[in-house]
């Protein structure tokens, strides 16, 4: 995907890599739309608990944590560590670009999220990153949270590669940004706690409308895709399906389990929001 450089002053943009920077070491927060995913993701893929995982993700209501401030001079020195943070610093302002207007004319509040970088280990409002745990949005800071060794594990353990299946992944984060902005995540939330019976179904439609969201991103920049771009996020998408990782793993696809949709379902609503280019479309999940 072509996308224009980013611009210093447009994106919000903090680096944990190298250290933690004099981040704070308490933790709080919910747990984030994107967590779940994660969690599974870490212990089909790189063998983590999930349950151990999310209980460092969920540990009660507080305040974000903040890093000191940062400089555009310093935002800009970040996104030009390596080629990988180049593009996620693109991407995020193409996302910028591309939602605030739909906010503005939907009469929605919008704020940008930040784009935090970690190597490793970091620290975010909704407690503290590891490297097996891959990208996570958080809604306590409204954080994407990116660990930057994530895309190379992305190319070996999934075979997910080429630069828009990374575009993809960002563009998927910034979707839970989105629900948390409309309250469509707070909902859901609401519903889990309410009847835990269906808390997996429902975390099914969180992702599969936050693929969707990442979809319609991608229409409303068609004309700065590649070839072998549009394939390369599809790709990305049945990769990292729970039947697929599941089987991966050398386990059985148990649909019970299931918390962010198979392979065909994120296929298919990322295919859906790239064909209407409208996210009115990403509605129909939550009817």
């Amino acid at each position: 995907m072509r996308l224009d450089e980013f611009d210093p002053d447009a994106i919000k943009v903090e680096d944990q890599r190298g250290g933690l920077r004099g981040l704070p070491s308490g933790r709080g927060g919910q747990i984030g739309c994107g967590s779940i995913v994660i969690a599974l993701i870490a212990a089909l893929v790189f063998g983590v608990d999930p349950g151990q995982m999310l209980g460092q993700l969920d540990q009660g209501q507080a305040p974000a944590i903040e890093g000191p401030a940062q400089s555009a001079e310093s935002e800009s020195q970040f996104c030009r560590t390596d080629a990988s943070s180049l593009q996620m610093c693109n991407t995020l302002m193409s996302l910028n670009k591309t939602w605030a207007p739909l906010f503005r004319a939907a009469n929605i509040p919008f704020s940008d999220p930040k784009l935090v970088f970690y190597s490793q280990a970091g620290r975010s409002g909704c407690g503290s990153a590891q490297s097996a745990m891959g990208p996570f949005y958080c809604p306590a800071d409204q954080g994407i949270y990116l660990d930057t060794d994530f895309f190379g594990q992305m190319d070996r353990e999934l075979g997910a590669s080429g630069k828009f299946a990374r575009d993809y992944v960002i563009a998927h984060e910034y979707g839970h940004h989105i629900q948390k902005l409309t309250g469509v995540s707070d909902q859901i939330r609401s519903l889990q706690s309410q009847n835990p019976g269906k808390a997996n179904a429902l975390s099914v439609r969180l992702e599969l409308q936050a693929d969707c969201y990442a979809g319609v991103w991608a229409a409303k920049n068609r004309d700065r895709l590649e070839p072998g771009d549009m394939e390369s996020g599809l790709n990305a998408a049945n990769a990292i399906g729970d039947d697929t990782l599941m089987r991966n793993a050398g386990g059985r696809a148990n649909p019970e389990s299931f918390t962010h949709g198979t392979s065909a379902q994120r296929v298919e609503w990322l295919r859906k929001g790239m064909q209407a280019g409208d996210d009115s479309v990403c509605d129909a999940l939550m009817r």
